[in-house]
Order: structure tokens, then sequence, then C-alpha cells
């Protein structure tokens, strides 16, 4: 049976999906709107969608819709964008959405990493404080190192089974 085109997808079906994703990005700790925001641009064909579309597709306010987009644009999840010729914002999200958020943790686990270094320098590596800190900080030197060739290894796959775009 052929996979149904956009103008032949149901709805209903679209909706399901949306909010079944919605509910385990919920589940695994994302707020409930951004959460519904995000499932409802990866799901539509284009990747793009002006506020007014999201908040008829998701049946929510214009603010609801603008609280969730500015999360997932402080996530690095969605980007904004300009229609042609006109002063309204489209959110976009990109085919490599999940690589841009993981390589935009790493900043997040420097600044830990740093902090951490403060604090074994503060407590002394010696004492119990220090040596849970030092290890702490260990394991986030590790999980940078292990991210960072994975995402390596990610490039390389997505090319062999995408191309580059």
């Amino acid at each position: 049976m052929a996979e149904p085109t956009a103008a032949e997808r149901d709805p209903e079906a679209v909706s399901k999906f949306v909010e079944g994703f919605a509910a385990q990005l919920v589940e695994a700790g994302m707020q409930r709107m951004p959460a519904r925001v995000f499932a409802a641009l990866l799901a539509s064909d284009a990747g793009a969608m002006t506020s007014a579309e999201l908040g008829e597709q998701l049946q929510v306010s214009p603010a609801a819709v603008s609280g969730a987009v500015r999360y997932l644009a402080q996530q690095h999840m969605v980007a904004r964008e300009r229609e042609p010729g006109s002063r309204r914002e489209r959110y976009r999200v990109h085919s490599n959405q999940w690589y841009e958020a993981l390589t935009n943790r790493d900043a997040v686990l420097k600044r830990w990493e740093l902090a951490l270094r403060v604090g074994v320098d503060s407590l002394g590596s010696t004492t119990p404080a220090g040596r849970r800190l030092s290890e702490t900080l260990a394991f986030f030197e590790f999980i940078d190192g292990e991210v960072a060739a994975m995402m390596e290894r990610w490039r390389a796959h997505r090319e062999t089974l995408y191309g580059d775009g």
C-alpha cells in the first residue's frame, strides 16, 4: 500500500501523532506547550508554520504559541524566520534539530565543568565533598568527549543515509 500524500493524510491521525509524541516529550521533562508546538512543526511537511497556523492546529492562543516558541528557540530546537515580503514570522524545525540541540548542550557542559573545577579547587580534592565534585567533573568530561565522538559518527552516518541536505 502506498503512503498517503499530504493532501490524503487524515488530520485526526496527524493530531493523534502530534499529541502522542508531545506526551512522550513531556514525560521526558519538556513543558507541555513547547512539546506540542515542536511535535506539530516536526509533523508538518514544510517543517515551518506561522504562529496563527500553530494556534489553529493546536487550538491554543497566540500567547501560548509565543511562549512555547521562545522556549524552543532558547533550546535551539526551532529557528525564527521572516516570511518573504511579510512581517510575519515562521517557526522552523530543521531536519537536524536533535543534532543541533545536543551540540548546543556542549556549552552547558563546559560551564558546568568550569564551575565544578572551581568547586574542587575551593573544597580540596581530598575532602569527601571535593572528591564527589571531582567525580562529577570526571563524569561530565567523559560525557563531553563521548558526545563529541558520537556526533561525528552521526554526521558520517547521516551523510550515507540522506546525503548532504
